[in-house]
């Protein structure tokens, strides 16, 4: 059997911070300055600490800090503007001033913190709605010219064909997106492993990548620690790293460019690993 997922080629640059799609896998670290995140929570709240967590992360491997200052776990508390700014401009800025060279991207459904974290330093715009829950946010990441992560999300698990649903959904994100103005080369994709999917559907679109990576744009897979995992394997948040990578190992083998994750050493030599197989194949095919 030979892969032949298409690889996605995008240089994106910002003075010193390069981001590069199509070469190896690219690492996102997870950085959440939030009191309430279903696995590090807490952790990183002062600016010294979160600034500290961004360099290690990028020492480890990574080539860039995905920054969110409001959890996206079920039940979490809703969080107004004012204070997921207060919590991730002062990390953003730091990290601006001293890592210039390593690229951020703001994870955050609100134009107006989306805006203001790209003034402060920020380069990508990672929505866990997709561009649906605020009407302003495409047209934001357009007037702004950065990237956009729409990932799959709906209000109600109500689906009638569910993996032709979910193309559908990310169709309509990226048409919202293209409306506004964005350029489809600015746009990158995320199947919302973990959000409004059951066990088993989480599963399914997990083995079911490749519609995805079809559809045209680069793909992020973010499953790092999630609750399918842990009920998979009957193991907690902490002790998910082998099913992490697991998953990590089998989106790369079916397209997946981009892996969102807690733990970046041990995923980056799993993604390693995954693109010396995959990237030297002569079937792969590159846009």
């Amino acid at each position: 059997m030979t892969l032949t997922p298409v690889i996605y080629e995008r240089n994106y640059a910002w003075g010193p911070a390069e981001l590069k799609l199509g070469k190896r896998t690219q690492i996102m670290g997870i950085l959440n300055v939030t009191p309430d995140s279903f696995s590090d929570g807490g952790h990183y709240t002062s600016v010294e600490r979160a600034v500290a967590h961004a360099k290690q992360m990028m020492e480890d491997g990574a080539d860039l800090i995905d920054i969110g200052g409001e959890s996206t776990r079920p039940g979490s508390a809703v969080v107004g503007a004012d204070e997921e700014l207060s919590r991730i401009i002062p990390v953003i800025e730091a990290l601006h001033q001293q890592a210039p060279h390593i690229p951020l991207s703001v994870d955050t459904y609100k134009a107006d913190v989306a805006r203001q974290a790209i003034l402060a330093g920020a380069h990508i715009i990672n929505d866990v709605w997709g561009a649906k829950a605020d009407s302003d946010m495409a047209r934001t990441a357009a007037e702004l010219g950065c990237p956009i992560i729409l990932m799959h999300n709906r209000q109600e698990r109500n689906y009638t064909d569910y993996l032709s649903d979910v193309v559908s959904d990310l169709q309509e994100s990226i048409q919202i997106a293209l409306t506004a103005g964005v350029k489809a080369e600015q746009i990158i994709l995320d199947p919302g492993i973990g959000f409004v999917k059951d066990l088993g559907e989480n599963l399914k679109l997990m083995s079911s990548l490749g519609l995805l990576n079809e559809m045209g744009y680069p793909v992020l897979l973010a499953t790092s620690r999630k609750r399918f995992i842990q009920n998979t394997l009957d193991v907690g948040a902490d002790d998910a790293l082998e099913g992490t990578a697991a998953t990590v190992a089998f989106g790369i083998a079916q397209g997946c460019q981009m892996v969102r994750v807690h733990d970046v050493k041990p995923i980056r030599r799993t993604a390693d690993m995954c693109d010396a197989m995959l990237y030297a194949s002569p079937g792969i095919r590159r846009k």
